[in-house]
């Protein structure tokens, strides 16, 4: 079985940005019981355009419904299963037994990936998962690839195995934490997580009260609580070789600068070592790829045993590059069409992010505003503005000017 890369999306530019660069399945959340808040929740209307744009690709559509549903919610689930079959849905992602139950009882032809809020992390909690009625485990982070090896081995192969392998990391077991819920009443499991572990602390002695300690010699406090981010990019054969089936890339909450550059590494690599051509040089290139993107220090999770002790987070999100553009449209005479997103000035050398070239770029030159008057510099989001570029610049690829 050829492994899937499972993208996230937060919307409908996000979801189409993953699909343009390699990702074989999207995953995002409903209007109702998904673990992220806010802007990042697909309406019932979204989450049936968001199906036909998936299928007319040939790619799958997965929804999270993985939040813990009290009694009333467990009488409305039952409608909300057959709406998502109905609508098109080719999974939902949940977290709770009863929730389980309640959904393969009144929608059966509506596959259940169980969510990694279900901490499953050995064979007979999959085993049981997959007597309910589940085709795929998304399993606990907290795995060593020894231990998931075991479990594909004591495991029926009906059950397909899926692992994180790129993102943010909860310090929490499984993502179980009640840190932000007791500090500002927003709940993470009922997705209104404010990400309290990322914090800055320090230290406060209790007969001195007032005076503040960092506990690390850092004029910045210190983020003891943060996990470093993950990064798995280096080791997809080893997962792979433990019977991971579906690859899967956290952050419905990212940018689409963010979600083509991760993808389309992890895109590019996977396709590598499946076609046996992957080399120690190109995966050096694809790292200094994800380097691109906002990010924390990067980690190998669990993987490999404990996460890192002594080298916690530093706390500071970090990338080379600046998103500066979306390309709308190409225009005659070797020009295109940017829609702005962070300043870009005439002679920047712009990287271009595209599925079907690495390390292109060019030097921007002969910029004009819509009225085709000549500017130095596009410095107000969202502005379209016209510059040359080479032939291989395409639209819906993505430009960027490296800071470091």
């Amino acid at each position: 079985m050829r492994p899937e890369l499972l993208a996230p999306a937060g919307d409908m530019e996000r979801l189409e940005t993953a699909l343009r660069f390699g990702a074989d399945a999207v995953y995002v959340g409903g209007p109702w019981l998904q673990l992220r808040a806010g802007g990042v929740s697909f309406s019932r209307e979204a989450l049936a355009d968001a199906a036909k744009t998936v299928h007319g690709q040939g790619k799958k559509l997965y929804v999270a419904v993985n939040a813990f549903p009290n009694n009333a919610e467990l009488n409305q689930l039952g409608d909300y299963a057959r709406f998502l079959h109905d609508v098109g849905a080719d999974a939902a992602i949940v977290a709770d037994l009863g929730a389980i139950a309640v959904m393969r009882a009144a929608a059966p032809g509506l596959d259940i990936h169980v969510s990694t809020q279900a901490n499953c992390v050995n064979y007979a909690a999959a085993r049981a998962y997959h007597d309910m009625g589940a085709t795929r485990v998304v399993l606990g982070r907290e795995m060593t690839l020894e231990q998931i090896a075991e479990l594909r081995a004591r495991t029926p192969a009906t059950l397909e195995l899926e692992a994180f392998v790129h993102g943010a990391m909860c310090m929490a077991w499984s993502g179980r934490c009640m840190l932000s819920a007791y500090l500002t009443g927003r709940s993470a499991n009922r997705g209104g997580c404010a990400q309290s572990c990322r914090w800055v602390y320090h230290l406060m002695e209790e007969k001195r009260p007032g005076e503040f300690f960092p506990i690390e010699e850092d004029d910045r406090g210190t983020t003891i609580l943060s996990a470093c981010d993950l990064n798995c990019l280096g080791f997809l054969d080893r997962l792979m070789d433990a019977g991971v089936a579906s690859f899967k890339i956290e952050g419905r909450m990212k940018s689409p600068y963010y979600v083509a550059t991760v993808v389309n590494a992890y895109r590019h690599r996977l396709d590598a070592l499946l076609d046996g051509t992957a080399t120690d040089a190109d995966l050096a290139v694809l790292q200094r790829e994800l380097d691109a993107a906002s990010h924390r220090t990067f980690s190998t999770g669990f993987y490999f045993g404990d996460m890192q002790h002594h080298a916690p987070d530093s706390g500071v999100y970090a990338q080379d590059c600046a998103f500066v553009g979306v390309v709308k449209e190409r225009l005659p005479g070797g020009r295109v069409r940017v829609e702005q997103r962070n300043k870009v000035t005439d002679g920047d050398v712009i990287e271009v992010l595209s599925p079907a070239s690495l390390g292109l770029s060019f030097v921007a030159k002969n910029m004009t505003n819509l009225e085709g008057d000549p500017i130095d510099a596009a410095p107000v989001p969202l502005t379209l503005f016209d510059l040359d570029a080479p032939d291989a610049v395409q639209p819906g690829d993505l430009l960027r000017i490296r800071i470091k």
